[in-house]
């Protein structure tokens, strides 16, 4: 094993246990680091089938803690975003939509760790997983972001740090088997993306399993904030990137 492929094994079990603690988050962990040894057009369907991977484990894991009537609405509602999401990916200048989309994430995450607005549902709401799920595409058209509007729903459904979880798997498994597909037909499925794939499965199975043991030790009234903390993170990457 060269010191390559022990950095990107590295990257992966680190980015993995993000994703299975929190539910979402490792291709903002993967990606930027990965890309510093690697080519992107490895680095990115690589970060894809890592999500594949995680997702079918998380929902054979826990699909008793999966609430599928939000999972399977806010899908069909992301879809209708994501053709937006890729128009802005292409036609939009993509350093000033980077800058206020994590100028937005920032002062929104800052504003839900501080507020005291205590508004929920207590049942799914079409309205707000129409609003949820269509910027949800947008963002993961354009940028590969799909968690930020997916967190609010959680937040104000008031799901526990289990059901968060688990209910974002049954979200991305479909997303991120039809976002391989599209890698698959632009001819980025290669050797090589799944040789890092393969080698990897021995640090993503471990790295799943402890995620899902830290995820069942958060307690409920802390996990968003831990969330919050995480998409002001995203949201300083984001902003980083579109300056340099």
């Amino acid at each position: 094993m060269n010191l390559v492929t022990l950095y990107i094994l590295t990257i992966i079990f680190i980015a993995t246990l993000v994703r299975s603690t929190f539910g979402f988050g490792e291709s903002l962990v993967a990606v930027p680091l990965l890309i510093l040894l690697i080519p992107v057009e490895i680095a990115v369907p690589l970060s894809v089938m890592l999500s594949i991977l995680i997702a079918a484990v998380v929902v054979i894991q826990d699909r008793k803690q999966i609430h599928f009537n939000s999972a399977k609405w806010l899908i069909v509602f992301a879809a209708l975003g994501i053709p937006i999401g890729l128009f802005v990916l292409v036609y939009c200048n993509e350093n000033i939509i980077k800058s206020a989309l994590a100028i937005i994430i920032i002062l929104y995450s800052v504003y839900s760790i501080i507020s005291k607005n205590n508004f929920r549902l207590e049942t799914d709401n079409k309205k707000w997983l129409f609003v949820c799920g269509f910027l949800s595409g947008i963002l993961g058209g354009a940028y590969g972001l799909n968690g930020p509007p997916l967190v609010v729903y959680g937040k104000i459904r008031n799901w526990k740090a289990q059901h968060f979880r688990a209910t974002l798997q049954a979200y991305f498994l479909p997303a991120s088997i039809i976002g391989m597909v599209g890698y698959w037909f632009q001819g980025l499925l290669n050797s090589m993306v799944l040789y890092y794939f393969f080698i990897s499965i021995p640090v993503i199975i471990p790295a799943i399993f402890l995620g899902r043991y830290f995820n069942h030790r958060l307690r409920d009234g802390t996990f968003f904030n831990y969330v919050y903390l995480g998409l002001i993170g995203i949201g300083l990457v984001l902003l980083i990137q579109s300056l340099i």
